[in-house]
Parts: C-alpha cells; sequence; structure tokens
C-alpha cells in the first residue's frame, strides 16, 4: 500500500510538471495607444486566442497607454532584450535605419489595400531583414492608418493654405522636411504634451490618424478638420529574439498565423473607424473639408527627391511599383 500511495504521488508531481501551468511561456507586449484602440482591441484578441491555441504554452501580456515605455524606449528595450515585445508605429524604427521612414513618404500610397501589398510584399520583407540583424524578429505589419490635418486658422485646401501655420509634427527629419515643403512650420512637440500645447496656442495645428484624433479629444481643441491623407503608416507586431526562442517550434506558426489573422481584423477596424470617427468628429462641431490632393503631391515632389539618396533608388522603385 505505501509503495503504491509512494507510486501515485510521483506520478503526481509528473503530470503537474508536465502541467501548461509549469511549462507556460510568458510575453509581455507593449504599446503607446489607449485601451479602446484598435491596436489594443486586437492585441487583446490575439493574445486570447494564441493562449487557446496552444493549450496554455505561450502566454501574451498586453501593456497600453506606453506602460512599457514610450516607443524609443520599446525599440531600444527590444534591441538591448530587456523588453520583449511591441506593436510600434513603423515609422519609429528610423532610429535603427532612416530607411523605415520609406512607409511615409508623402502621398506614396493611394489607398489602405495599396499599402498593404507594399508591407506584406517585398517592402515589408526588406525591412524585416534590417530588423532581424538588430536582434528583432518581426511578426506581422498592423495599421496605424492615413494621417489628415487638423487646425484652428482655416480649412487647408490647397498647399498656400499652410503658409506659417504652426503644426505638431513627429520628430523624423522626413515629416519635418514635407511640411516646410508645404509652406508650414513644423514642431515636434511630444504626443503627451500635445493637446496641452493645442490648447494654449504653442502650436496652431496637429496631424493623426482620425482615430488618434478622437480619442485624444483634440475636436476640443482645434476647428478644422482637412482630409489631406497625407502619409499612411504602419504599426510592426515584433519581439526581441531571444523572447521569440522562447515560443516552443511547434507553436511558432500557431502564433503567426494567428497574428496575422488579427492583423487583418485590426486592419479592417482602422478602415471602418475611419467613417464614423469622421462622423463622430462632425457631430462633436469640427468643420470637416477635402483637400486638393493632386496640388499637395505636386508640392512634396521636392522630399521624394530629396530622399532617393537616404532609401535607395532600389526601394524608391518599388515604392513607385506598389504605388501606382
Amino acid at each position: 500500500m505505501k509503495r503504491l500511495i509512494s507510486f501515485i504521488s510521483v506520478l503526481c508531481i509528473l503530470l503537474s510538471l508536465s502541467s501548461p501551468s509549469f511549462a507556460a511561456v510568458e510575453i509581455k507586449i507593449g504599446h503607446v495607444l489607449t485601451t479602446d484602440s484598435a491596436w489594443h482591441v486586437n492585441l487583446e484578441g490575439f493574445a486570447k486566442e494564441v493562449a487557446e491555441k496552444t493549450e496554455g504554452r505561450v502566454i501574451f501580456k498586453i501593456y497600453p497607454g506606453s506602460q512599457l515605455g514610450n516607443e524609443k524606449d520599446l525599440i531600444e528595450g527590444l534591441m538591448l532584450q530587456t523588453i520583449d515585445g511591441g506593436l510600434i508605429g513603423g515609422g519609429s524604427f528610423q532610429s535603427i535605419d532612416p530607411r523605415f521612414g520609406v512607409e511615409a513618404l508623402p502621398y506614396a500610397w493611394k489607398d489602405h489595400q495599396t499599402a498593404y501589398k507594399a508591407m506584406d510584399g517585398e517592402i515589408g520583407k526588406f525591412l524585416l531583414g534590417i530588423l532581424e540583424s538588430k536582434g528583432i524578429k518581426g511578426i506581422s505589419w498592423w495599421e496605424n492608418g492615413f494621417r489628415h490635418i487638423t487646425n484652428n486658422k482655416r480649412p487647408i485646401v490647397v498647399p498656400k493654405d499652410m503658409e506659417g501655420l504652426k503644426i505638431r509634427v513627429t520628430p523624423d527629419k522626413m515629416r519635418l522636411d514635407t511640411f516646410k515643403a508645404l509652406g508650414a512650420s513644423p514642431i515636434p512637440i511630444n504626443f503627451g504634451e500635445l493637446y496641452t500645447a493645442l490648447q494654449q496656442g504653442v502650436v496652431d495645428a496637429q496631424e493623426n490618424p482620425l482615430g488618434i484624433i478622437y480619442a485624444n479629444a483634440f475636436y476640443e481643441v482645434q476647428k478644422y478638420l482637412s482630409l489631406s491623407g497625407h502619409t499612411w503608416g504602419s504599426a510592426l507586431l515584433c519581439f526581441n529574439s531571444s523572447a521569440w526562442k522562447r515560443i516552443p517550434d511547434k507553436d511558432k506558426p500557431v502564433v503567426e498565423a494567428i497574428a496575422n489573422k488579427w492583423r487583418d481584423r485590426e486592419r479592417q477596424q482602422i478602415i471602418n473607424e475611419e467613417s464614423d470617427m469622421l462622423a463622430k468628429l462632425k457631430e462633436k462641431g469640427m468643420k470637416v473639408n477635402e483637400v486638393d490632393k493632386e496640388a499637395f503631391k505636386a508640392a512634396v515632389q521636392p522630399v521624394w527627391k530629396d530622399y532617393e539618396s537616404v532609401f535607395g533608388k532600389d526601394l524608391m522603385e518599388l515604392v513607385r511599383k506598389y504605388g501606382k
């Protein structure tokens, strides 16, 4: 009887050690947006499905709102292997290599589908190869959406309307050069300080996707919304190489397939939200207008010429090929 009890005890221990609770790989994913953003909603769905499909062997925990740091912090942490993973705006990787700015060439993409084909195709693969050499494993290209201009001065219809406008932009050089080419006075300001800067008149204008404009209540401090669609932005779901290696080999294809599934859902949510957010912003009192995109395209051609030496002729030709 004692031997039987002893055998059962050992068996129970062995079974417990082989259970998912002991074998689980736990990975933290950070991002900078709010919990009601398309990024967060679909990351949560991705994490839940991965846990189900891997029977608890792979657990992703999502940390929104810059809890793990801003995008610069996340990228540095990925390279140092101190941050497991992130969903990060593609343009932010310019801190690693300036060629990551190529997606943000003004008026490169005529619509969402054109941009998707480029990032899921040769351009995306090329950029992921750069990250691979830096210790970062890119899984799938999600979306941040097209950016539009809001301001407190006047409707923006043609480039001339931008003259003298103090506009907050992200601090990458091409964005600054783009708005200088349009005659504006671009000013890099931390996103967390933007609402106050608009409220106090430090800047007259800003540019962001509609979802971010609404989620951050910029309609409270901005009167005009001009649908410029001047730049499209991706978001990359990625992990540091050590975190990726911790995932069992048999589960890696599962994680990648589920990431692509939720990528597609996130993209569709962004598209759906554009019309929804536009209606909501109008309800909030914003004056909305279309812009003369052909005039804007012509005005930013010097930017394309200047940045061919930065991105390289071959990469620029790929942008032109996909952008047709």
